[in-house]
């Protein structure tokens, strides 16, 4: 009978870890760059890495006791930890979970899947119960708490309550449905008239013409296969950013490295007559940033939602900036060939 564990136990016991990567695991299922998830279970989620050992013969042989940890709470950590302690239901849940697990990491879903009109209250009741009851993505530290330690609890309270809201999400409404309606008009305005897509895919960007920021799970529900947004907003209002895909080993498709984004701030300073200077996250962020800087922002404010922070008005048009965007990346891709399992050492070496 598996057990979760908190991450800081981890060498108590033979132990099985999800969604990170530790000296001394007797298995590690995740998908973060460089982890030694075997070759035959990599996907792209760690949730999916757990459901293919569930699948797999053997995979688990000799684990059927082991501890289940991670050193973070996240929904694709979530799911894959609750996952191995439930594994009939998980894979009687398996599409509705995949597609879950993809939504909460890379904040893209399939509109077209029947599931995804579950897979939304899923990740929103998850959403919105850990910011009740708990602290934001990222908030520990100005808690002066430590990741591992403070998601311990979050772990203990979600994994006995969520098979319910799994099999009965439509009882859990008062938590999800605000989040919930908030994306679904984001979506609606992204696919109205005053919104366009323009998608550069030799360059694996997406670029998304909309008038206000929008919540990520509806600015990036239909950006799958592209690994960089850039959003133009109406009032001269401009981010990109360098999606999580790229941080990760994506098992389902090849990538380009990701880029310094500094050289390309520092174009766009040339040309901007506005109060505020462009300035971008390093390439180790799991989302880098290229925006126009005020005040700085926390790592939780930069993972939330676009249309919960600041965006600062340039003084040059959207057509300028998606030019130049466009120009420097295809610069820098011009000799590069995308492919699978990039290290960071990989990765730094494309930039030079």
């Amino acid at each position: 009978m598996r057990f979760y564990q908190s991450f800081d136990l981890l060498r108590k016991q033979p132990t099985i870890v999800v969604d990170s990567t530790a000296n001394g695991a007797a298995l590690v299922l995740a998908h973060w760059r460089g982890a030694p998830t075997p070759s035959d279970l990599r996907d792209d989620t760690s949730a999916g890495s757990v459901l293919r050992a569930l699948r797999t013969p053997g995979a688990l042989a000799g684990l059927e006791a082991a501890a289940v940890t991670a050193n973070h709470f996240d929904i694709d950590g979530f799911l894959g930890v609750w996952s191995l302690l439930n594994p009939d239901l998980a894979l009687a849940h398996e599409p509705l979970l995949r597609l879950t697990a993809t939504l909460g990491d890379f904040r893209e879903l399939d509109w077209a899947s029947p599931l995804a009109e579950h897979a939304l209250p899923l990740a929103c009741w998850l959403n919105a119960e850990e910011k009740k009851l708990f602290y934001e993505p990222f908030g520990a530290p100005a808690r002066r708490r430590t990741e591992v330690a403070a998601s311990a609890e979050k772990f203990e309270w979600f994994l006995p309550r969520f098979a319910d809201v799994l099999r009965r999400p439509d009882a859990y409404q008062a938590a999800w449905r605000p989040e919930y309606e908030r994306v679904k008009r984001g979506v609606a305005a992204l696919r109205g008239p005053y919104s366009q897509l323009t998608p550069y895919p030799e360059i694996g960007l997406l670029v998304v013409r909309t008038p206000q920021p929008l919540p990520y799970y509806a600015l990036f529900g239909d950006t799958a296969g592209f690994d960089i947004v850039l959003s133009l907003h109406d009032g001269q209002r401009y981010e990109l950013e360098y999606k999580y895909t790229t941080w990760i080993d994506l098992e389902s498709r090849p990538t380009l490295p990701r880029l310094p984004l500094l050289p390309l701030a520092e174009r766009l300073n040339e040309r901007e007559r506005g109060a505020h200077r462009w300035a971008a996250d390093g390439i180790t962020d799991t989302g880098p940033l290229l925006r126009l800087r005020g005040r700085a922002l926390s790592k939780a404010e930069r993972y939330a939602d676009p249309d919960g922070r600041p965006i600062y008005a340039s003084s040059l048009a959207a057509g300028v900036v998606e030019a130049e965007v466009v120009a420097f990346f295809r610069a820098q891709y011009a000799n590069i060939e995308p492919k699978k399992y990039w290290t960071w050492a990989e990765v730094r070496a494309a930039s030079q």
